[in-house]
């Protein structure tokens, strides 16, 4: 293939010609010296020279505009832009070709000789080998739409790598697997999501790990709940579904003094999960966390059409991961990857801008509505930890970033409560257009639940009291609808609650004694 510039003379055509070979990587171009035009003939470069920096390096060219183009990204762009864009500099794909990456949809990769295949097992899970092309073998061990998506992961929580998972819990499974071992502990904030807690308190402890649950805001209950066995400290923050907020950068100021006198090879981790906050409002890395876990479900995929989880750290944990995947499998799929890559990430910004806004607008009118007890969200100014708020949940800009989740109490005891908090719910089941009876959060759609007795079922009912998990509470993910839309969904049932209050209180008092 040769393609000509200028002037159709012969000598310019010498002059200017470029002949470019497509190799089993990609497009390679090199320069001749002496000739003034590049050439490479079958895939064997004739006296092959880097146009940039005189380097005998069959690659060297490709792998300079590359950097080149992630410099520009990392300097120019902000985090929104390189979401959408891509980082030039990635291993998987050539931004050059595609727009849009393709999905792949292979198990298996063809390989061109035994040496390569024998090359590419010895590379994979080679953390210092950071600069070559993956060598793609088997699904499970990497490919390209997957790859790509880890990449955008690690730019977006400002980690060394991510790893994907197949789903949250896998991630989550996966990052306590690699950081404890038989007879370790783990400290736990007292309230989490429902599958986690039941990992800590029901799975692990067959393989010998125990877990303590505490109240993570009180830094005197960290400190005597810590031994000489704790190995990881886990937290999520905001907390599901109180929206409690755990200051990450403290929490990790009372490790870093435990560890101080602690011998090498026994410090303890912090890892947080970052699924309500994402990294658009909270990046833990730069708190002080060892390692981010997220629900790829959620926010970060935003459409809730695919399942993924994403551990994100330092370089020194790639490897272990990797071979925790590998092992006990659970990778993400390229066919669930892919959507996250392509409209997930890119979207995300966006997204969280829009129900931000219609989180704040929906609290404040739940917030003066007679039948609610009383709602939390972290951009109230009633927020009880908005200084904490203001302080660890801010965007790429440095805005003020709160989320998109609020919780809300109706008024009377329990049972009164949980009564008309599940009549409120099937109401909007029933009835309306904008509002979804659904567990999970973070989509374009908002969902509400109940999870008193839905997403936190599995918690002791005297633990979900004493955590401020209320039996007539209710979570609610705000999604893309016209904020006005949902308030007056929300507004119509409750205004129905109340009146089929007052229908049964009159039943009930024209009975005969």
């Amino acid at each position: 293939m040769a393609s000509t510039a200028g002037s159709t003379g012969p000598a310019n055509i010498l002059k200017s010609l470029v002949i470019i070979t497509i190799t089993h990587k990609r497009l390679h171009t090199f320069a001749a010296p002496g000739l003034g035009f590049r050439i490479c003939v079958a895939g064997i470069p004739i006296d092959p020279v880097c146009s940039v920096c005189k380097d005998k390096s069959f690659t060297s060219s490709r792998m300079h505009t590359m950097e080149e183009k992630d410099h520009q990204n990392a300097s120019k762009y902000n985090m929104r832009t390189r979401m959408i864009e891509g980082n030039y500099g990635s291993k998987h794909w050539d931004y050059n070709h595609h727009i849009v990456p393709p999905m792949s949809a292979s198990c298996a990769y063809r390989l061109e000789n035994v040496h390569r295949g024998a090359e590419g097992f010895a590379h994979f899970a080679d953390t210092e080998d950071t600069q070559s092309e993956p060598i793609l073998i088997y699904d499970r061990l990497d490919e390209p739409a997957r790859g790509m998506l880890e990449e955008k992961l690690a730019c977006a929580e400002g980690g060394d790598f991510a790893i994907c998972f197949a789903t949250g819990m896998a991630a989550i499974s996966a990052a306590l697997g690699v950081t404890t071992k038989q007879g370790d502990e783990i400290v736990a904030h007292h309230t989490l999501y429902g599958c986690t807690y039941s990992l800590l308190a029901n799975w692990l402890p067959r393989q010998g790990i125990t877990t303590t649950f505490v109240d993570l805001k009180d830094q005197g209950a960290l400190w005597t709940s810590l031994t000489g066995k704790t190995r990881v400290v886990y937290l999520e923050t905001p907390v599901n579904p109180t929206l409690d907020l755990l200051d990450i950068a403290a929490i990790k100021q009372s490790i870093v003094e435990v560890n101080a006198t602690r011998p090498s090879g026994h410090e303890i981790l912090l890892i947080v999960d970052n699924t309500f906050a994402t990294p658009f409002c909270q990046r833990p890395l730069a708190l002080g966390a060892d390692l981010v876990v997220h629900s790829l479900t959620k926010n970060i995929g935003g459409f809730g059409t695919d399942m993924g989880g994403a551990v994100v750290a330092a370089a020194k944990y790639q490897r272990d991961l990797l071979m925790y995947r590998k092992d006990f499998g659970g990778v993400l799929s390229p066919k669930s990857a892919w959507p996250i890559l392509v409209y997930g990430l890119p979207t995300l910004a966006t997204r969280m801008v829009n129900q931000q806004k219609s989180a704040m607008e929906v609290a404040s009118f739940l917030e003066s509505h007679p039948m609610i007890e009383k709602v939390i969200y972290p951009g109230l100014k009633s927020f009880p930890q908005r200084d904490l708020a203001k302080r660890q949940m801010f965007s790429y800009d440095n805005k003020f970033a709160p989320g998109s989740v609020v919780y809300f109490v109706l008024k009377g005891n329990n049972e009164e409560a949980q009564i008309a908090a599940e009549m409120l719910i099937d109401d909007v089941a029933k009835h309306s257009r904008c509002l979804t009876l659904a567990v999970s959060l973070g989509q374009i759609r908002t969902l509400i639940e109940a999870p008193y007795s839905m997403t936190h079922a599995s918690l002791p009912d005297e633990l979900k009291s004493s955590i401020g998990i209320s039996p007539g509470g209710i979570r609610l993910s705000l999604g893309l609808e016209d904020w006005r839309d949902i308030i007056a969904d929300l507004s119509r049932a409750l205004s129905n609650v109340d009146a089929d209050k007052h229908q049964v209180q009159q039943n009930f008092s024209s009975e005969p004694a």
